[in-house]
């Protein structure tokens, strides 16, 4: 069969003949193609010995199946070595100055601080976004009738905005206490106290004072930074700030135990995840949301605008 010619062209055919005249002819490849093939296959050849083609369970990857390396001496791992190396090579200067640095030295380092706001970008997506939400825009929580974490981008703050205090509540945590007094107070008292505080004027209340608020809040109502307890004057609310709200704060209080609101901020330094360095970044990138504090003035600097404002008013 093989011998049959093609009408119209006497090319010989396979012998495979269709519908009378259709047959598979045997024409050879165009020199082209071949050339092609044979040196597409010479270059598989050389780039199946230069990189690591068969793996090996306990050498990476070999070609040949005989244990040995590419004659090219190329792996994945060294490529990827060698890139962050040049990476961590880039960031060594910055990262010996942070070590020595507070974050209020690093705020005031214009190159420093940008690069610690790229870094810390990545730190805080890493560790604080669960809790805080992307950009620290806070997080409602299931059960908690509030938020599960503090806005962080907002210019309240409940243990001080400043950056070292930042880093303070980053290291060490936050777990501020209200009492519980749903045994101490009636329910009249409770509900005389929480509508007080809901219309942003706990002080004018007198059971606001009678009952010991003002030992945490202060006699103004504004809290106090050193406790941790909330300005109940500015209507920024962690939990739910309706009177019903209030009313269950005040009654089962605040990480006071079964039914109180939990508000915890965990101690990074004890949780031993990040570094020292790693903290004052947080602490930069935190502070430059825009709703941190400036530091107060140093007592040196104080004292001498107070001598000059005493003689005024002496006058």
């Amino acid at each position: 069969m093989s011998d049959i010619q093609n009408a119209a062209g006497g090319v010989p055919t396979t012998g495979h003949v269709w519908d009378d005249d259709l047959g598979d002819l045997t024409n050879q490849p165009p020199k082209w193609w071949m050339l092609g093939l044979t040196a597409s296959t010479i270059w598989v050849c050389v780039y199946w010995l230069m990189y690591p083609s068969v793996p090996l369970a306990t050498a990476g990857t070999h070609w040949g199946g005989i244990g040995l390396p590419g004659t090219g001496k190329w792996s994945a791992i060294q490529e990827l070595e060698s890139e962050v190396s040049m990476v961590e090579g880039f960031r060594q200067k910055y990262e010996d100055k942070i070590k020595t640095m507070t974050p209020a030295q690093i705020l005031a380092d214009a190159d420093l601080s940008e690069y610690v706001t790229r870094s810390g970008k990545v730190l805080f997506g890493d560790n604080c976004a669960a809790c805080h939400g992307t950009n620290g825009v806070g997080a409602v929580g299931r059960g908690t009738d509030g938020l599960m974490a503090p806005i962080l981008n907002d210019d309240d703050w409940l243990f001080g905005g400043q950056v070292a205090s930042i880093q303070e509540s980053i290291m060490g945590g936050r777990q501020a206490m209200m009492p519980a007094h749903k045994d101490t107070l009636s329910a009249a008292d409770i509900d005389s106290l929480a509508n007080s505080v809901a219309s942003g004027d706990p002080a004018g209340n007198p059971l606001f004072a009678e009952k010991g608020c003002t030992a945490c809040h202060g006699a103004d109502g504004k809290g106090m930074q050193a406790m941790g307890s909330a300005n109940l004057t500015d209507k920024i609310w962690r939990f739910d700030g309706s009177v019903d709200g209030i009313k269950q704060t005040i009654a089962n209080g605040v990480n006071a135990g079964e039914g109180a609101r939990v508000a915890v901020m965990p101690s990074f330094k004890s949780a031993g995840k990040l570094s020292d360095s790693d903290m004052k970044k947080l602490a930069v990138y935190v502070y430059k949301f825009g709703g941190g504090q400036p530091d107060a003035a140093p007592a040196a600097e104080a004292a001498p605008a107070a001598e000059a404002a005493a003689p005024a008013a002496a006058q």
